[in-house]
């Protein structure tokens, strides 16, 4: 019988989690592409149909993990808030509370947290950062959305306060995937509005 798409893409989804729960335990230079196969319950033909190789398999996970991040931060972007520094601020509890309810994304997430880029993954280390540079440049829109409506400070800077947001998240994640400090269901919105009330006092107009 002939494959739908849908069987395709079903296939790919197959392969990419097999590839997870094998990068998670055994590292990825300890995975070969016949242990993904079989964790995903098809042919090495079949994983080599929709990837290259094993580089090509983690390319895709990053793939998988940031474009739907991108294509939310649009979508809430094409709305005009009447605040934008606080339509961020909301934006990042509701994504946040999303990651604590997916597993699979956390799964991922570490990976890409811990991964230092040798070997046959180096040549992916500028495409990956050329991903956190357009997330960046997004995060920068709202702080420039809300200078130009009278919310944010004229002196304030929109690159300076962007890092300071990315270096929080960067820590805030880091320690909820590699450690037990942090709770993200409860400890999400707590610790984005004391990130932001800091920048209020600072920086925000009423």
């Amino acid at each position: 019988m002939r494959k739908t798409k849908e069987d395709t893409q079903k296939t790919r989804q197959d392969i990419l989690q097999a590839a997870v729960e094998n990068f998670s335990k055994k590292g990825f230079f300890n995975t070969s592409l016949n242990d993904i196969a079989k964790t995903a319950g098809v042919t090495r033909g079949a994983v080599y149909w929709h990837f290259e190789n094993k580089a090509e398999i983690f390319n895709a996970l990053h793939a998988d993990l940031h474009e739907p991040f991108i294509r939310h931060i649009l979508a809430d972007l094409e709305t005009d808030s009447d605040h934008p520094v606080l339509q961020l601020r909301d934006l990042m509890i509701q994504l946040l509370q999303n990651l604590a309810e997916d597993p699979n994304k956390q799964q991922v997430m570490r990976l890409f947290l811990n991964c230092d880029y040798s070997g046959v993954l180096a040549p992916f280390k500028e495409r990956h950062k050329a991903s956190k540079r357009e997330s960046l440049a997004l995060f920068e829109a709202y702080f420039k959305r809300a200078q130009d409506k009278g919310k944010l400070d004229a002196q304030a800077d929109p690159e300076i306060l962007t890092l300071t947001f990315h270096c929080f998240l960067k820590g805030l994640l880091t320690e909820y995937i590699n450690s037990d400090i942090i709770d993200l269901k409860s400890h999400t919105k707590p610790l984005i509005n004391q990130l932001f009330q800091g920048l209020k006092t600072i920086h925000m107009q009423p």
